[in-house]
């Protein structure tokens, strides 16, 4: 199936019907308090239409919780943390991520500064710890554990994670009403609290995992975001992929077993590693060990670990290994799921890795998903080809991608913000209201890319202060007028300096002359010497001229001694005029300067880099609960729907 053009969610949607019939919608994302719940437009959209389409809404349980970078570990704990380019550099979270209205995850890399011509190591010196915080993704924070090993999501208690999910929620909603002004705001600060009450009827801490919590809350969450009823069902990985003997002939597990059969499975290990050859944070099936396969097991109090499989037995690397035998090769999922359920029970769950789990669910469902979201398609896609090419073609549905313009969509509400800092200075005000953020924000994001563009080019510090000075105003004025007069002084400085060293120059040249010609005049010394007195009458004459030859050494000694002396001369003036205190006076007042045009770079790069970067990353995928707090009545949320542009995207 070729790519389609990007169309609208009506036009798409029609054409899913005809190219993939009954395949309900699959909605699968760890956490619901970000964009997920936008999805619900598409149901929506599909109800609106008469169309049999079926919205199934899924919690992905089955990976890992997030895991801190680095630091102290304590043990059933968690902590919601943001996202930076040091100290939480690497950070992953999905299973409770937020951002607060106008944010998003959108790191301010190392990289990002120094394109924008910021002196890292200037900086980096005044100030050891600064990149903690200006690399800080603004407006978002995600919850990892603090365990050394991670535990998988459906296996958390709500009692470890609730208190500081709650934390982390009320953070982001209240930052939210804390931008609206007016009537607006009252009404999204009832609405929040509703929010926060919704989340907290459901808790239920004393009993049910993370995973049920959110199963729990799913309709209600898409149902509050788009302040509509919703059509859906819910359902969770680790239901959609419970393996056992009564389960694994569904179609879920059929490429499965071209892993798992013997006669496939070299063919099918070699389209997985031939898939992701060349990609980044994915691995050859070699790296896992012998036998290995892009699956993992999750064994009922045992925890997840990859499934390797020999012609007699099979190893699943749990934290504790478990092992299975088995008196012949494995020849499909059937065989498997026998000595599986023999073993470990009915209730194992059999998941994919990222770039398997996709072709383990498209053939039954249909994959929404967000643009840009899920950097593995294109590798699933590839092993699915590939699979093809050597003789096993699998029926995979398209994924459907939507593409939201979310910040366009606000045209049609009415809402004032009172923008949060680092936007101010870009947009050139403190209040607008949601009309004139939608017309202005590409404007803001354009002209805020082209001064990163301005800002790396001033290498020199005069021209960032000149810069400063134009661009900013203020007591840039007064400060660029003091560096130049600084700079003015120094430039006196050193012409001195140059001065002295010319003057050092020169008898540096004279000494290596007196240096030459002394050799010279001692050979001359010594050969009159052999020649004319040694063992011999010297006459008058010789004698003489030895004493004359001796007197021209002797001045040419003299003659450098003084050289020397004027020297040693010239580097105490040198150094009494670098390390007078006027002038030491003069470097340090110009270093804080030239410091403060940095910190000042430093705001300009970071706000830019928001105000751009950030704000389409927002755009394209937003929090799903500000449009009920922005636009109570659902207008804002309807409009980003109906703009939005899908298309079908091949898995095959």
């Amino acid at each position: 199936m070729a790519l389609k053009e990007k169309t609208s969610v009506e036009a798409t949607l029609e054409e899913l019907v005809r190219v993939a019939p009954g395949a309900p919608l699959l909605a699968l994302g760890q956490t619901i308090f970000w964009d997920e719940p936008m999805k619900a437009g598409i149901a929506i959209a599909g109800q609106r239409l008469g169309l049999p389409i079926k919205l199934v809404a899924g919690v992905h349980d089955t990976d890992y919780f997030a895991k801190l970078p680095s630091g102290a570990h304590k043990a059933g704990q968690f902590r919601s943390l943001p996202h930076n380019d040091t100290t939480t550099r690497g950070l992953w979270s999905a299973a409770g991520e937020f951002s607060t209205l106008f944010g998003s995850e959108t790191v301010i890399t190392r990289e990002l500064l120094h394109a924008a011509g910021l002196r890292i190591g200037k900086l980096s010196a005044a100030r050891p710890n600064f990149l903690d915080q200006a690399t800080e993704a603004w407006g978002w924070r995600g919850i990892v554990s603090l365990d050394e090993h991670a535990p998988i999501t459906k296996d958390v208690p709500v009692k470890q994670l609730f208190r500081e999910c709650q934390a982390t929620l009320d953070w982001a909603l209240d930052s939210t009403t804390d931008v609206l002004c007016g009537e607006a705001r009252q009404k999204a600060i009832e609405l929040a609290d509703e929010f926060k009450s919704l989340v907290c009827d459901l808790s239920d801490p004393q009993s049910q995992t993370v995973s049920e919590f959110y199963k729990k809350l799913l309709p209600l969450v898409y149902e509050f975001c788009a302040n509509h009823s919703v059509d859906l069902e819910t359902t969770a990985t680790s239901e959609l992929l419970r393996f056992n003997t009564a389960t694994c002939r569904s179609s879920r597990f059929e490429l499965l077993n071209l892993f798992v059969n013997q006669a496939t499975r070299e063919v099918a290990c070699t389209a997985y590693n031939d898939a992701i050859r060349g990609s980044s944070g994915l691995y050859d099936l070699s790296r896992f060990g012998t036998g290995a396969i892009p699956f993992d097991l999750i064994i009922p109090g045992h925890g997840r670990g990859t499934i390797r499989l020999g012609t007699r037995g099979a190893v699943i690397m749990t934290s504790n290994p478990q092992f299975l035998s088995f008196k012949k090769p494995l020849t499909s999922v059937a065989d498997l799921a026998e000595v599986l359920e023999k073993k470990f029970g009915p209730d194992c769950v059999l998941v994919g890795k990222a770039v398997a789990l996709i072709g383990m669910l498209a053939p039954e469902f249909v994959f929404v998903f967000h643009e840009g979201a899920s950097a593995y398609v294109k590798h699933s896609r590839k092993m699915h080809q590939i699979l093809a090419e050597k003789g096993y073609p699998l029926h995979m549905n398209p994924i459907l991608r939507v593409r939201y313009d979310a910040w366009a969509a606000l045209k049609v509400c009415c809402s004032w913000f009172k923008l949060p800092e680092p936007f101010q200075q870009a947009f050139g005000t403190e209040e607008l209201c949601a009309p004139s953020f939608s017309a202005r924000w590409k404007e803001v994001a354009h002209e805020q890319d082209a001064l990163l563009g301005t800002l790396s080019k001033l290498r020199r510090p005069i021209e960032l202060i000149q810069f400063l000075e134009t661009s900013q105003g203020g007591s840039w004025n007064k400060l660029a007028n003091e560096y130049e007069g600084l700079h003015g002084k120094l430039v006196e400085l050193q012409n001195a300096l140059q001065e002295i060293k010319t003057r050092r120059y020169a008898l540096y040249d004279e000494l290596r002359q007196l240096r030459k010609a002394r050799v010279e005049a001692e050979s001359a010394k010594g050969d009159h010497f052999r020649q004319f007195i040694f063992e011999k009458d010297p006459s008058a004459e010789a004698l003489a001229e030895r004493n004359r030859l001796s007197q021209a050494v002797d001045a040419l000694i003299h003659k450098s001694v003084e050289r020397m002396n004027e020297m040693v001369e010239l580097r105490h003036e040198q150094n009494k005029l670098v390390q007078d205190e006027e002038i030491l006076r003069i470097h340090e007042r110009r270093r804080s300067i030239e410091l403060e045009a940095e910190l000042k770079r430093l705001t300009l790069i970071r706000k830019a880099i928001i105000s751009s970067k950030g704000l389409s990353r927002a755009n394209l995928r937003p929090s799903a609960w500000w449009f009920r707090l922005v636009c109570p009545d659902g207008l804002w949320f309807r409009e980003t729907i109906n703009t939005a542009e899908c298309y079908l995207e091949p898995l095959s």
